[in-house]
């Protein structure tokens, strides 16, 4: 039996995963959690084979909390599912040590067999995560500006470029208005930019907004 342990802020969505999982004789669902501080308690005091992680989870995200999660539970694999498409960041994902990257745009079957990967101690690569894995084999050093970002900074530029206002992506990502303005200027600065208008162009240019 492969046990699992849920961690999405989206009651929708984890009520959909556990739908998902429960059409499969060998998974069971031991724990849940909408924040990375129920997930750490909960990875303290649950015995579970697989963890399945949002990266958007409000306060501090899924991605931000994969090395202290390693470091709780270095056995425990990870199997990131997310709103964000592939290219934005799976291959982060990956070398952050999670066993597989799926978008919630897939087919649930896609999630059952990156779970089933995962609890056998292997990593589930996708065809479209192979492509993106062949492209950086094949170019190193062309890392493009928003690569360069953070998992909260790109999660803040993907709102920016969606026209949400810095209230707006406070309330959404539950962080005070300050931390918006500082991720903000983190962000101008690594990218080589000095506006908004600019962040909002590179954006909708390059398939990166909400």
């Amino acid at each position: 039996m492969i046990r699992i342990i849920i961690a999405d802020d989206h009651e929708l969505i984890r009520e959909g995963v556990k739908k998902i999982l429960r059409g499969e004789r060998d998974m069971r669902v031991v724990g849940e959690a909408e924040n990375v501080g129920e997930l750490l308690a909960l990875v303290g005091q649950c015995e579970a084979d697989v963890l399945v992680l949002d990266i958007n989870l409000p306060g501090r995200s899924g991605l931000d909390a994969l090395g202290e999660l390693r470091g709780l539970q270095p056995g425990l694999p990870v199997v990131v599912l997310s709103m964000y498409s592939e290219n934005r960041f799976a291959l982060r994902v990956l070398k952050a040590g999670a066993a597989a990257y799926v978008s919630k745009a897939s087919a649930a079957d896609e999630l059952v067999a990156a779970i089933r990967k995962a609890a056998s101690g292997g990593r589930y690569i996708s065809p479209v995560v192979a492509d993106l894995l062949a492209r950086e084999l094949e170019n190193p050093q062309g890392v493009a500006p928003h690569e360069k970002l953070s998992a909260r900074e790109s999660q803040i530029l993907s709102l920016i470029g969606a026209g949400k206002s810095t209230k707006q992506i406070a309330y959404g990502l539950s962080i005070s208005i300050n931390t918006v303005n500082t991720h903000r200027a983190r962000i101008l600065e690594k990218m080589g930019m000095r506006a908004n208008a600019e962040l909002i162009r590179y954006a909708v240019e390059h398939g990166l907004t909400e």
